[in-house]
């Protein structure tokens, strides 16, 4: 589902059903943890309306926000202008950005971005994930685990995550959520991923 035509017209007539109007419960509850990572530049992966990217802002992140849709990206643009957010938001295709911002991240966060594109895509979003990341860098990712013929959203496993990013990364931490919001209750997964160091 990389047709932007498509993202922009379920924003145009209401149908952004993974829109839930603020940031993820666990982000919240990450970066008020012990385990909270120290902030650095972060990109948002279809980014939505923002929600998730000004939190991250609002903890001190150097934020950047990217969706092909744009009516997404005027949203989020235009709710951290009326919030002073940090955040910045770019309308882009995510699988160009290797070009744009080559090992530039810190961090990248994923929330719907993973179950929205077709599986096709998803060895293809590990890779672009790895470019655009920092060595060592690494993947903050609320994984929709839902097992749901059809999509998007596209359902997967913690076994199928785990396979599409290793070797390119080391599973820190892959594990059921239990502060999703109530819509997704028992079918979010939060995992923190390395890049693998290598030696070339």
């Amino acid at each position: 589902m990389t047709n932007s035509e498509y993202w922009e017209n379920r924003y145009q007539v209401g149908t952004a059903r993974w829109d839930i109007g603020q940031a993820a419960p666990p982000f919240v509850s990450l970066l008020n943890s012990p385990q909270a990572p120290k902030p650095g530049k972060v990109a948002v992966l279809g980014c939505g309306r923002g929600y998730d990217a000004l939190l991250f802002a609002q903890y001190g992140f150097d934020v950047i926000g990217i969706d092909f849709a744009p009516s997404a990206i005027a949203s989020a643009t235009e709710l951290a202008q009326a919030t002073g957010s940090s955040a910045k938001f770019l309308e882009r295709d995510i699988f160009e950005l290797s070009a744009e911002f080559p090992h530039y991240f810190d961090y990248v966060l994923e929330h719907t971005c993973f179950c929205a594109i077709a599986p096709s895509q998803r060895l293809a979003y590990v890779k672009l994930v790895r470019e655009i990341l920092q060595p060592q860098g690494r993947l903050i990712g609320l994984f929709f685990t839902h097992s749901r013929s059809g999509g998007p959203p596209f359902g997967s496993t913690p076994t199928e995550i785990r396979n599409h990013f290793t070797p390119d990364f080391e599973i820190l931490s892959l594990e059921p959520v239990t502060n999703s919001v109530p819509e997704r209750q028992g079918e979010e997964h939060l995992g923190v991923f390395q890049v693998t160091v290598t030696s070339d």
